[in-house]
């Protein structure tokens, strides 16, 4: 190993959407890869004193997640706070294999963490189905909400009750958010939106007037678009108020084009922000967010099946039915 390089054993790794969108070609990766981004391990070796976002020296049996990319830490991104977008990056899980990095994906029995990748340590009460996601559901939510201002009193709207709606409905709760309202087509998703802490549930025809009773008029303090639905994304125009913030989450792939009417949007001293990825701060926060919550959320139950690695593609079948949020591969303990 290479200094600052380590070696993982794969626990569990779940599958995330955008790689079924891959695997239907709605998604260019270079190929040959190794899918699977949204992982949790052990460590086995490291290449000399490895520390972690922490400080803490890593060592084989810690049991770790790490950040879907790498980061250099001195480009100008990395310096200007979005270090998901480093000059240099090289993420887990969407790149070629080389002879260089082979193991570069979490389907697989191990992974190589390179040097600049961001390592968390995982709570040993912590469930292997509740830290996998955190590498990338529940830390780009993180980073969304700082990015949106998130803040101890907000009215919140979540468009979208998938994985990342239900942690940003868990999130926003946790962060004391004094309305959290959570809007979804599907009415089970809807009721799990409740189970995650939001205090009313609607179907889009019915947001409106939902939020004007939940905000006495006020509107959204933030709205989280994760549907990446272009309805959904023009709606988010109409419901923030004053000084509101809308963070675009959901919108990966190239949709239908939004327009809005401006002069609101200006006159409410409104803020439009897109978040992809995060830092290995966000990634942190999110792990102890988690920890937080484990005795108040069922985030255990949004990863309720899990295949051995050997039967993937039963996996991938699964996952692709819609099942569950999260389809789960694991290599054992």
């Amino acid at each position: 190993m290479s200094g600052g390089e380590v070696l993982v054993r794969v626990r569990m790794a779940t599958i995330c959407g955008s790689d079924l969108h891959t695997i239907a070609g709605h998604r260019s990766t270079p190929v040959p890869t190794v899918l699977g981004h949204e992982v949790v391990g052990t460590v086995v070796e490291t290449g000399g004193e490895v520390r972690s976002h922490a400080g803490e020296v890593l060592a084989p049996g810690d049991r770790v997640t790490w950040t879907i990319g790498t980061a250099c830490g001195t480009c100008a991104r990395c310096r200007g706070g979005v270090p998901q977008k480093c000059v240099a990056v090289r993420k887990y899980g969407h790149e070629a294999v080389t002879d260089r990095w082979a193991l570069n994906g979490g389907f697989a029995t191990h992974c190589h963490l390179l040097a600049g990748t961001g390592i968390v340590r995982v709570p040993e009460a912590m469930p292997d189905e509740v830290a996998t996601p955190a590498n990338c559901a529940t830390a780009t939510v993180v980073c969304a909400a700082r990015r949106a201002r998130l803040a101890a009193g907000d009215v919140v709207v979540v468009l979208g009750c998938g994985m990342l709606g239900l942690t940003a409905v868990a999130y926003a709760r946790d962060r004391g958010a004094v309305a959290v309202v959570a809007c979804d087509l599907d009415e089970a998703r809807r009721e799990a939106a409740r189970e995650f802490g939001a205090d009313a549930v609607c179907a889009p025809a019915e947001l409106a007037e939902v939020l004007d009773d939940v905000s006495a008029g006020g509107g959204a303090d933030v709205v989280f678009e994760v549907s990446g639905n272009a309805s959904a994304v023009r709606s988010a125009f109409g419901l923030v108020g004053i000084d509101g913030r809308i963070a675009l989450v959901g919108s990966v792939s190239p949709s239908p084009e939004v327009h809005f009417e401006p002069s609101g949007f200006v006159r409410n001293l409104s803020t439009l922000v897109g978040s992809h990825n995060y830092g290995v701060g966000d990634l942190a926060e999110a792990v102890a967010f988690l920890d937080r919550v484990a005795g108040r959320r069922p985030f255990a139950g949004l990863v309720p099946v899990s295949y051995p690695l050997a039967d993937y593609e039963r996996a991938i079948a699964d996952a692709r039915g819609h099942a569950a949020p999260r389809v789960a591969i694991t290599t054992g303990p």
